[in-house]
């Protein structure tokens, strides 16, 4: 026989039930599903006015009083952590999404947590992120695709649903909640300043279009470090979309107009594309014209000579995004600031 068998569950003279009164039975006289009652209690903005109100009625008819530890530590019910990924990259080197949610996945474990992956729409920021709030089915969101802006942060915030941000709010300075990223620009910097190092003067940029918060980012650290250098940029920057067939492209063109001795690339998919170039044309990368991309893909690694390439420390990403969680999640909630790491260069033999 079950306990909730065992349990009186008729109602005293004044209507009130024998037993303290539980979620079970508000719900049962709001008419409505248990899950609307926590949401009541919990999350009340994503109720309709009158549903509400009638949860409200029944909790004071019935004189129910949440277990407030249990109310303040609701979002660890699940301890699950949701996060939106995108389709895979067709014609791209681009994996550093994969070992993200990899560490973030070991990261998590070891906090108590698991990650629930949920698809989601390229054309649409907030595909699915609806459903999993309406449900309570994870306690938390990890927000990556903030290259898009973010509408997710605005939106998450509306509805008071805790969430961390792989990517500071590029488009909202004075953004509060917490978020991690990799300072691209001080990676930019460090990949060029290596190849001025080792004399070249003639160091061009590919990288991506113009409305890429993370690609002018990444175009800044090259300015930055070619400007102190006393060296100009004019004519050696091309902006193109990621992909590799853009960066064979690119390349071929400034090797013509510019005519550079080296090449940095804000990703290693069009470092990819200028090594196509250079084998077309005969030309020994490191030997001949010296390549550095950004993200130390699993490609960067295999391919002959291999490429030079900026790493981002995903692994403490992972560790600092799981912090703030476990922050968020607390009693009472500890927001932290933003946290910007550095990325190191990863050296072989394209440079």
């Amino acid at each position: 026989m079950s306990k909730d068998a065992e349990r009186p569950v008729g109602r005293a003279g004044n209507g009130l039930p024998v037993t303290p009164p539980t979620l079970a039975d508000v719900a049962e006289l709001a008419r409505v599903s248990r899950q609307t009652v926590s949401n009541a209690v919990n999350n009340p903005d994503l109720l309709r006015a009158d549903t509400l109100a009638r949860v409200l009625e029944a909790i004071d008819e019935l004189g129910y009083s949440p277990n407030r530890a249990a109310r303040n530590l609701r979002t660890r019910a699940s301890h699950l952590i949701g996060m939106r990924i995108g389709p895979a990259q067709e014609g791209t080197a681009n994996a550093t999404m994969d070992r993200f949610v990899h560490s973030l996945v070991e990261t998590s474990r070891e906090a108590g947590y698991h990650v629930l992956l949920f698809a989601g729409d390229p054309r649409d920021p907030l595909t699915g992120y609806d459903d999993l709030l309406r449900s309570t089915a994870v306690d938390a969101f990890v927000v990556t695709d903030t290259y898009l802006g973010n509408p997710q942060a605005t939106w998450l915030e509306e509805r008071r649903a805790p969430f961390v941000a792989f990517g500071r709010p590029w488009d909202n300075p004075d953004a509060v909640h917490p978020w991690v990223d990799v300072d691209g620009a001080a990676g930019t910097d460090l990949a060029t300043s290596h190849l001025l190092d080792r004399g070249h003067t003639r160091v061009a940029w590919i990288g991506w279009r113009k409305d890429s918060f993370i690609g002018e980012d990444r175009r800044s650290g090259w300015l930055r470090a070619m400007h102190a250098r006393g060296l100009s940029t004019t004519g050696l920057a091309s902006r193109v979309e990621d992909t590799i067939g853009s960066g064979r492209e690119a390349s071929s063109v400034l090797l013509d107009e510019a005519h550079p001795s080296a090449f940095v690339c804000a990703s290693d998919t069009l470092a990819m594309g200028v090594l196509h170039t250079l084998a077309e044309r005969g030309l020994t990368p490191g030997r001949d014209v010296a390549v550095v991309g950004f993200d130390d893909s699993q490609v960067a690694q295999v391919v002959p000579h291999g490429l030079t390439s900026v790493r981002q420390p995903l692994e403490e990403v992972a560790v600092e995004v799981v912090k703030a969680l476990e922050g968020l999640l607390a009693h009472p909630p500890v927001i932290g600031s933003g946290v910007m790491l550095t990325p190191t260069l990863t050296l072989r033999g394209s440079s």
